[in-house]
């Protein structure tokens, strides 16, 4: 019997890695099949990339699912993402907590429907004192309304005289962002080649290391997320200085 081939050393891993999950229309399309079933295949690859995070020590994964703009899509695809959600956390959240996983989720739950708000409530619930990976995931989001409701906040505590205009700094704004508790990306992925952040994590991103890989979402698994990883080795984080 062959060796096994050893684990690949990572010297440096992202403490958060957040991703664009892209391609899973472009995946069906090239075989054939309708989009929602590229959309299932891509929820196979969450599952294989939180383990890989699970396994390789990262801390924090942010995962865009479904932006505030996705609503746009034909009210069939939408129907469908939203039940391969229902589907996903009814099946795994068991699993997630099992494996010490913490559960979170940023992005507006108003437009939201009642079953997936309680879903979404008891699932922040059930793992809040998991220590274990963070699983943030991004559903009905958006960077800039984020940014809206975190300025009219701040403007209601400055009218209330609870904040001193002097005082406003930008660890006090992100203090109003729904990841205030919650480190900045060191890397930010989008998979299928696309070359833009499409209104994700905009402030958060200020630092983040960015990353465009050609495999569509439901192709991605442990080893693009080593790749991914090494290539952020490769990279030196100045943060505006020199070297």
């Amino acid at each position: 019997m062959a060796t096994p081939s050893p684990e690949p050393e990572l010297a440096r891993v992202p403490s958060h890695i957040a991703i664009i999950m892209d391609g899973n229309g472009r995946w069906a399309k090239a075989r054939g099949l309708p989009r929602a079933a590229g959309h299932k295949r891509g929820a196979d690859a969450v599952r294989r990339v939180v383990e890989g995070c699970h396994e390789l020590g990262v801390s924090y994964l942010t995962l865009f699912a479904f932006s505030s703009e996705n609503w746009k899509r034909p009210e069939e695809e939408v129907n469908d993402l939203m039940g391969l959600f229902r589907l996903y956390f009814r099946v795994e959240l068991k699993k997630l907590h099992e494996q010490n996983v913490r559960v979170r989720f940023i992005g507006q739950r108003d437009a939201l429907a009642e079953d997936i708000v309680g879903m979404i409530a008891d699932a922040e619930t059930r793992t809040a004192d998991n220590t274990g990976l963070n699983l943030v995931i991004a559903l009905n989001y958006g960077g800039r309304a984020e940014i809206i409701r975190a300025a009219r906040l701040l403007a209601q505590d400055l009218a209330a005289g609870e904040v001193l205009v002097d005082k406003i700094s930008e660890d006090r704004f992100s203090g109003y962002l729904e990841t205030e508790q919650i480190p900045d990306p060191d890397m930010i992925i989008r998979t299928s080649g696309e070359q833009r952040l499409s209104n994700f994590l905009l402030w958060q991103a200020a630092y983040s290391e960015l990353l465009f890989m050609n495999q569509l979402w439901p192709d991605f698994d442990k080893s693009c997320l080593e790749e991914a990883i090494e290539e952020f080795n490769r990279r030196e984080r100045r943060y505006g200085a020199v070297s």
